[in-house]
């Protein structure tokens, strides 16, 4: 039996911490051995209890969960699995605090573009990328894989104002990235464009025309806010 926290702030912390081991929920054994114990479904629920907000849930506990997974995973500690399993712990937390969004008519924080430039079927990264940024208060538009320029065009144009963020996993589908660039700058030029994928580096983000660069999807969120603020 799990010792009932005392304080709301425990409570959080629970939250963030099965978010990092991917414990979904009590029917999860995700940890092994963990079968039967509260996770976070039932922490968020006990959290709302409490009379925590849906947003300080989301800040200090989801959203904390994952940049803690993101970080570890940038410093090679955790791989894509473990990474998609947080996520997925964290989008079952998400569930629980939707509704209460929608009664309090909470503002998104923006909409962001996403999608794997033309020739490229990888979308781990993106996906990850887009879960991160939900999980972070945004509205994720993915586009899918093998995106032309004008897919990524007819999104930016239905969405004045939004970020755009391009995904290459591929050398030889970079060049179709620097043409996706060129190709945005010439329709929305103050639109913040941010690139990334294993082959992707912040020379060639500045070589084609991109607002930065991020290596991993934790790094495009502070990258993203960094942008924002300068503005």
């Amino acid at each position: 039996m799990v010792e009932e926290p005392q304080s709301t702030q425990a409570v959080l912390a629970r939250v963030c911490a099965c978010v990092q081991a991917g414990k979904s929920d009590a029917n999860t054994d995700i940890p092994p051995g963990s079968l039967g114990q509260p996770g976070v479904a039932e922490w968020v629920e006990m959290a709302i209890e409490r009379g925590a907000s849906p947003q300080t849930i989301l800040e200090e506990a989801l959203t904390a969960g994952m940049n803690a997974i993101g970080k570890r995973f940038a410093a090679n500690e955790v791989f894509i699995p473990e990474v998609l399993i947080a996520a997925r712990s964290m989008h079952v937390g998400l569930a629980k605090l939707k509704p209460l969004f929608v009664e309090q008519g909470m503002p998104s924080r923006g909409v962001l573009v996403i999608g794997t430039v033309l020739g490229d079927l990888h979308d781990i990264g993106k996906n990850l990328v887009g879960m991160l940024f939900e999980g972070a208060g945004w509205k994720v538009i993915d586009l899918g894989v093998d995106c032309p320029a004008e897919k990524f065009l007819a999104a930016v144009a239905e969405n004045p104002g939004c970020a755009v963020g391009l995904s290459a996993l591929l050398t030889t589908t970079m060049v179709s990235m620097g043409e996706t660039v060129k190709s945005i700058r010439a329709q929305a030029p103050q639109a913040i464009i941010l690139v990334g994928g294993a082959p992707v580096t912040e020379a060639y983000a500045r070589e084609i025309g991109a607002s930065g660069y991020a290596p991993d999807p934790a790094a495009a969120i502070e990258l993203l806010d960094s942008l924002l603020s300068d503005e």
